[in-house]
């Protein structure tokens, strides 16, 4: 009986490591900001997973470059589009409003009247969370624009991500990290000046990217072949909440009634959305 749950809690592990990991880096931000804080993250990820994947084993087609380039881009640009959101909304939420991108990819598979409405109900906790009225007037609105280009990126992560790893196997992420870091690390430098290498950051930077990258891929490789896919999306959806948790305990950041409310719906809709595409034999296509 208990090794049927300790991989379920790994996989709340794996969650808290990540949503821990925001927490460390925005608190970071006063030292080196999104932009240090999101290069850093990349150099040091790619580093593990080049280690790790080897990807000079294998060379890379023409065709498979078109994929990593963008795929690389999406992953980039959604690390930096998240810890801008997060510079300017709670943890929580950001995480609540960046789930819809996934929501999205899964429903390009919706064929039923019940998918279309968990699609409804994250829109309806989406526009709830907008400051369009007084609950949520305190939410920056850029902050929540961040939020959403990075569910856009994380969709774009997802359907490119999926096509490179076809094409060029496991190596596919390590080379897209590299290439992204390569154009963040620089944007950074500028951006920061020698800050960018103060001995008081790196290691908490460090930091930052195990429990970001490492100890997640680690517990994933652990988890995935002893779960099933349904039960591991199904928890991953509950991301958010772990995420508002972990803005409490170590920022001090407190959410309101009404924007539990719209986490919850959102959350909801995601466990929806994975309980019914779960039924079905996979998603076909990201493009219908």
């Amino acid at each position: 009986m208990l090794k049927r749950f300790v991989p379920i809690l790994l996989i709340f592990v794996s969650i808290a490591s990540v949503t821990g990991s925001s927490s460390l880096a925005k608190y970071l931000f006063s030292m080196l900001g999104p932009e240090g804080m999101t290069a850093w993250r990349l150099f040091f990820s790619s580093l593990m997973l080049i280690f790790i994947f080897k990807p000079w084993r294998k060379p890379v087609s023409k065709q498979a470059w078109k994929y990593i380039i963008v795929y690389g881009l999406a992953l980039g640009f959604m690390n930096l589009s998240f810890y801008y959101a997060i510079e300017r909304i709670p943890i929580g939420i950001a995480v609540a409003i960046e789930l819809t991108g996934p929501i999205i990819v899964a429903m390009c598979s919706a064929r039923k009247l019940l998918d279309f409405i968990w699609l409804a109900i994250a829109i309806i906790g989406l526009v709830s969370l907008l400051p369009i009225h007084q609950a949520n007037s305190s939410l920056d609105p850029y902050g929540l624009l961040f939020a959403l280009c990075a569910g856009s990126c994380w969709a774009l992560y997802i359907i490119t991500g999926r096509k490179a790893g076809q094409l060029q196997g496991s190596s596919s992420v390590a080379i897209a990290s590299g290439l992204v870091c390569c154009i963040i690390f620089p944007i950074s430098v500028w951006h920061n000046g020698m800050a960018m290498f103060s001995l008081d950051v790196l290691p908490l930077a460090f930091v930052v990217a195990v429990l970001a990258s490492a100890i997640p891929y680690a517990l994933d490789v652990i988890t995935l072949p002893r779960v099933s896919a349904l039960t591991f999306s199904t928890l991953m959806s509950l991301t958010p909440v772990l995420g508002a948790i972990s803005g409490f305990i170590f920022l001090e950041e407190k959410l309101t009634c009404n924007q539990w409310i719209s986490i919850s719906l959102i959350i909801v809709s995601s466990i929806g959305t994975v309980l019914s595409i779960g039924h079905k034999p996979k998603i076909d296509s990201v493009n219908q």
